[in-house]
């Protein structure tokens, strides 16, 4: 069975990849396990792909992974591969037919959300949907498009160069207004409260963990007045200031991404989650 180190430190098993039975070779001496593995690389090759708890059945969805996101696999149960994902280390159980092997990422889809088509037509028949963040290896330059190094393409105003980013994380926030409210989700169809965040800070070149406790305890500073940009963070829950006296966030209430009065908000949430746990302001903002 895996255990702590005998210094006590137990790594956290959201973003550290060990079980009862195996652990990363980079957590040898940090845990103890009967296994350590190095893992192999792969890339998720489907438009989303879920990363659950387990492998079970009806197991809960923890996150998502985005195509051409590479996750490191260390082991294989039936249909389900188990690692981490490269992009923000979160590690859970993902469908093996979702993986593919990994190329080089040049690109990423800067639109909520774009098609993949078989030709350079908009009339051509799109392959799949894939959603902002997604991952694309762009190999040639058409009339309006992009060619993917399998022969599919892109619009080209739907993308954008990895390492180029947006300067308002607001703005970006504010382009899913409306989507659904999904536990665990990361894509344009349904999201989390945290998802949300993580998303629209990456997309402006701020790094950004999965879950809102992680996001709490490493971004930024604490501040007692909120003003457009700050990030609160009530128990389970987060939210971005998106003018002085509205919140902007994914929330299992209105079951949708809504911008409402930060006062309504914290009367509410404060009957069933609590008073607002810390407000930070990013350090570069």
């Amino acid at each position: 069975m895996a255990s702590a180190s005998p210094s006590g430190h137990k790594p956290d098993p959201r973003i550290n990849p060990w079980r009862d039975d195996l652990a990363a070779e980079h957590l040898r001496g940090e845990v103890d396990a009967p296994r350590f593995v190095s893992g192999r690389d792969r890339q998720v090759c489907a438009p989303v792909t879920a990363l659950r708890r387990s492998p079970a059945h009806g197991a809960m969805q923890d996150s998502q992974l985005l195509f051409g996101e590479v996750f490191r696999v260390y082991d294989r149960k039936g249909a389900w591969a188990w690692g981490q994902a490269q992009s923000d280390d979160y590690v859970g159980y993902v469908l093996a037919e979702d993986l593919d092997a990994v190329e080089t990422s040049t690109h990423g889809v800067s639109a909520l959300r774009t098609f993949i088509y078989t030709d350079a037509d908009i009339k051509s028949r799109p392959l799949m949907a894939v959603s902002l963040g997604a991952r694309l290896n762009v190999v040639d330059t058409r009339p309006d498009f992009v060619e993917l190094s399998d022969g599919a393409f892109v619009f080209d105003k739907h993308v954008a160069p990895l390492g180029s980013f947006r300067d308002d994380y607001i703005a970006v926030a504010r382009e899913f207004i409306g989507t659904p409210y999904l536990w665990g989700g990361r894509e344009s169809l349904g999201l989390d409260c945290s998802a949300l965040v993580q998303i629209a800070l990456t997309q402006c070149g701020h790094a950004c963990p999965r879950d809102s406790d992680m996001q709490e305890q490493v971004l930024g500073t604490a501040v007692d007045h909120a003003q457009r940009g700050d990030l609160v963070f009530w128990k389970g829950h987060v939210g971005l200031i998106s003018e002085d006296d509205c919140l902007l966030h994914a929330n299992a209430y209105s079951m949708s991404v809504i911008e409402e009065d930060f006062a309504i908000v914290c009367k509410r949430i404060e009957g069933t989650a609590g008073p607002v746990r810390v407000i930070k302001r990013l350090d570069e903002a």
